[in-house]
């Protein structure tokens, strides 16, 4: 007898492929030497008279997952760009670097690869980190910045019994690169104010099969290079108008980081 398994995350994902489709976007992958290939999706037709709009993903599955809801309001008004970071979807490196200014460079490599100059850029989570690297890095390029829940400002010692609820980076990492459906309804205890109830652990282990388990030693030192040694005195500040939002209930990044972040990084 034939082994047939229908996995309702692998529909989920194919779901998402249609909808950024019919959004007007397309799949591309870009080769950018040394081992690195950025997957994106980019606008079929490029509006010249709209701006531009990156969207980076945070930690989780792959960038549809994060944006597809989105979709719909800017589309309409910007050329949209949505990739997935190193280690995620299609994306992956052989080169040794995890840093978020790595993964930085790497993506606006990837803009100038589609001969895009000047943009704003939203991050969600891990996704501005990286977002805000690039608006420090590239000041020039990065017109205006929107931050969602990203704790930026944090140090290693508000992860180490500081005020996170996380109190260390292997407990971070066993979270963030769930391995079994319990530390996935853990993570969901300290994301969502009304986490869902009824998870069923076949569902959940589903989801870690398809979309956590490639890179999972990637992703770990991803995790990793961005909470050691951090220190608020190494952040430099950025220029750029910046929109920041936070859930009020946050225990991953705590609403104080957000107040941190307004005051001292952002100009």
């Amino acid at each position: 007898m034939s082994n047939c398994f229908f996995s309702i995350t692998a529909y989920r994902n194919r779901r998402f492929r249609n909808s950024f489709s019919s959004a007007g976007l397309k799949s591309t992958t870009t080769d950018l030497g040394d081992g690195t290939l950025i997957h994106c999706w980019v606008p079929k037709s490029h509006n010249q008279s709209n701006p531009s709009l990156l969207l980076i993903h945070g930690f989780g599955a792959n960038a549809m997952w994060q944006w597809n809801h989105f979709l719909p309001s800017f589309t309409p008004r910007f050329n949209v760009y949505v990739p997935d970071l190193l280690f995620f979807g299609e994306s992956f490196t052989t080169r040794p670097e995890r840093s978020e200014s790595f993964q930085a460079r790497c993506l606006m490599a990837l803009m100038d690869a589609h001969g895009v100059t000047k943009m704003s850029a939203a991050g969600i989570s891990y996704g501005g980190f990286v977002l805000y690297s690039m608006a420090a890095q590239f000041p020039e390029r990065i017109e205006k910045v929107v931050l969602c829940c990203s704790g930026v400002c944090a140090e290693e010692k508000d992860i180490d019994g500081g005020i996170s609820k996380v109190k260390s980076v292997e407990e971070a990492v066993s979270l963030l690169v769930p391995e079994n459906p319990q530390k996935m309804k853990e993570l969901f205890s300290l994301t969502f104010v009304k986490p869902i109830k009824l998870m069923p652990s076949w569902f959940l282990n589903d989801f870690i099969r398809v979309m956590c388990s490639e890179n999972r030693t990637q992703r770990k030192e991803l995790i990793e290079a961005l909470i050691k040694d951090r220190k608020l005195s190494d952040l430099p500040k950025i220029s750029q108008p910046t929109l920041i939002i936070w859930g009020e209930q946050d225990q991953l990044f705590p609403l104080e980081l957000a107040h941190r972040l307004k005051r001292v990084a952002v100009d």
